[in-house]
């Protein structure tokens, strides 16, 4: 399906240039400067988004076919899957860069498929690059840095991994593990902010949080933090006594020592940053 972009602007919430850009950091996005380029039936979309997944690497005949008919594939699944890849390198080479051809952006190999990515196309390696740049941040030391790189690393999702897209066995597993690495990166990096004191800047984004995950301590932990540094011990005890709740509801369980010795911290007042004034994380 090939849609034009109102006004030549780039609507994705990715990076404008000159090139194709994709994007699966939420619902799936391929696009040049002139329109969007994005398959409209299932199974083409499955086989674009799981090329994507694993963009510079092989992806084997066996992975797509499993991808694409599970773990009972008709006897024409191969050559059906040929034909899939023939109607996806005619769709990319609609807004193709002219120095790659859509033949070398979707490359045979000896027993499959690989997607070839430049730069910065792909929405996914430039959160790997950001975060990685966040990460060796915090391990400096550097929190104003971290947050930065860490929040220009989460800016970049636009929903859940591939949110728009039927997923089969292979997807499932893969976008599972993306958007488990997005909520790690987010708490990551509210802990670089609590550290540097913005604590009041948080509190509504750890209320959203902790209703989205209710048995993710660590945004708990956090959640408490936040609410005590800004005056509000009393809910931040509530907040305590509803993990609480809910752990024992769900599954059977009550707070980690963790939680709880914050808990005894903060109901006798003697929860501290440290002589730097940073939260001391866990």
């Amino acid at each position: 399906m090939l849609l034009p972009l109102a006004h030549g602007r780039f609507s994705a919430g990715l990076p404008m240039g000159d090139s194709m850009r994709y994007g699966i950091l939420g619902p799936l996005h391929v696009s040049s400067r002139e329109a969007i380029h994005v398959p409209t039936a299932p199974k083409q979309r499955k086989l674009l988004s799981l090329l994507l997944l694993n963009a510079g690497r092989m992806v084997p005949v066996s992975d797509c076919v499993e991808e694409l008919w599970g773990y009972s594939p008709p006897s024409s699944a191969v050559p059906t899957l040929q034909t899939y890849v023939m109607q996806l390198r005619r769709l990319l080479k609609e807004g193709a860069d002219p120095r790659l051809p859509a033949a070398e952006r979707l490359v045979t190999r000896d027993r499959g498929y690989e997607l070839v990515m430049e730069g910065d196309e792909l929405d996914r390696l430039v959160f790997r690059k950001l975060r990685a740049r966040g990460l060796a941040a915090l391990d400096a030391g550097d929190d104003c840095a971290a947050s930065r790189l860490l929040g220009e690393a989460l800016a970049l999702w636009r929903g859940p991994a591939l949110s728009d897209v039927q997923h089969g066995p292979l997807l499932a597993v893969q976008t599972t593990g993306m958007n488990e690495c997005r909520l790690q990166v987010t708490q990551q990096r509210i802990e670089a902010d609590l550290r540097l004191g913005r604590h009041h800047d948080l509190i509504s984004e750890l209320s959203v949080l902790t209703g989205a995950h209710p048995v993710n301590e660590n945004l708990y932990y956090l959640f408490m933090v936040a609410l005590y540094q800004v005056g509000r011990k009393v809910d931040a005890l509530g907040v305590y006594h509803q993990l609480r709740r809910i752990l024992g509801d769900e599954l059977g369980l009550g707070p980690s020592p963790q939680i709880g010795r914050l808990h005894e911290l903060l109901l006798a007042d003697k929860f501290e940053l440290d002589r730097a004034g940073r939260l001391p994380v866990r």
